[in-house]
């Protein structure tokens, strides 16, 4: 057999070829989605977004739901395989965080008005919702609606948005926003789909929202979301900017604690307030 034959027998089929880098290819790509998912990883992932500056939470629908930039990124970071964990995702998200924090440090995460902003949210909601079914879900969400945006509308309040089971809402004045969440609070009680009462939380905060639009962004706007999850059913929480601008005298108001909630100022101090 001469070299020129010999030659020929050694050269691999393109077939084979193709077949041996897609082999490769496949075991880099599951040992990389291994690391990606390594819960130690993850733990040293989530470490780092609670040591940068920002909201660790950044990622969420409430923290991603404007237009801006690093809002529309982290939208498309966070529903890349959301169904499971992820280390690149975390460190995305990482990036973002402290991107959203800085821009906001600088002055570009409040606007030039100050007003009230209202948030409010069904407390187990969805839970109660997967047993009830879609028809008793929507009849009880039309009639939550009626009552919550007939309170705010009452008020001289705006809506800003709707999340679902819950709603966001502006008022010039702060003592007409707490007015406004304690009366929807009063009216949900004449609110009953098949036996169920829907108890709602509502959180109130004084700030400098940035408008674009129709709608508000900002810092401000996240911490008021962070005020409104601080409350527990039929509770109505307010941060010590709103506290300071009503007649405190007509309420009973609890004793003032620190909000202690990802993105939220440390020296921001809460209270509840309710009618007797």
């Amino acid at each position: 057999m001469d070299a020129h034959e010999d030659s020929r027998q050694v050269v691999q089929d393109p077939g084979e070829a193709e077949e041996s880098r897609a082999a490769r290819l496949a075991r880099l790509r599951a040992a990389a989605m291994r690391l990606d998912s390594q819960p130690r990883l993850l733990a040293a992932a989530r470490g780092l977004r609670r040591r940068l500056p920002g909201d660790e939470k950044f990622g969420d629908p409430l923290s991603t739901a404007g237009p801006t930039p690093v809002q529309l990124i982290a939208r498309g970071v966070s529903t890349l395989q959301p169904e499971r964990e992820s280390v690149l995702k975390e460190l995305g998200l990482a990036g973002l965080q402290t991107w959203q924090s800085l821009s906001e440090a600088t002055g570009r995460g409040r606007g030039d008005i100050e007003l009230a902003l209202l948030f409010t949210d069904l407390v187990e909601f969805s839970s109660w919702a997967l047993q009830a079914g879609d028809a008793a879900a929507l009849e009880l969400l039309r009639a939550v609606g009626t009552a919550v945006e007939t309170a705010i509308l009452d008020r001289r309040g705006r809506i800003a948005k709707r999340l679902g089971d819950g709603l966001m809402a502006t008022f010039l004045d702060a003592q007409d926003a707490v007015n406004a969440a304690l009366n929807a609070q009063e009216a949900l009680q004449n609110v009953e789909v098949v036996g169920y009462r829907p108890q709602m939380r509502a959180g109130v905060h004084w700030g400098r929202p940035r408008r674009l639009g129709g709608d508000y962004l900002g810092i401000d706007v996240n911490i008021a979301a962070r005020v409104c999850d601080a409350a527990k059913a039929d509770q109505v929480l307010v941060s010590d900017g709103v506290l300071a601008r009503i007649d405190a005298d007509a309420l009973s108001i609890s004793r003032e604690k620190r909000l202690r909630a990802p993105g939220a100022p440390r020296d921001l101090h809460v209270v509840r307030v309710w009618r007797d």
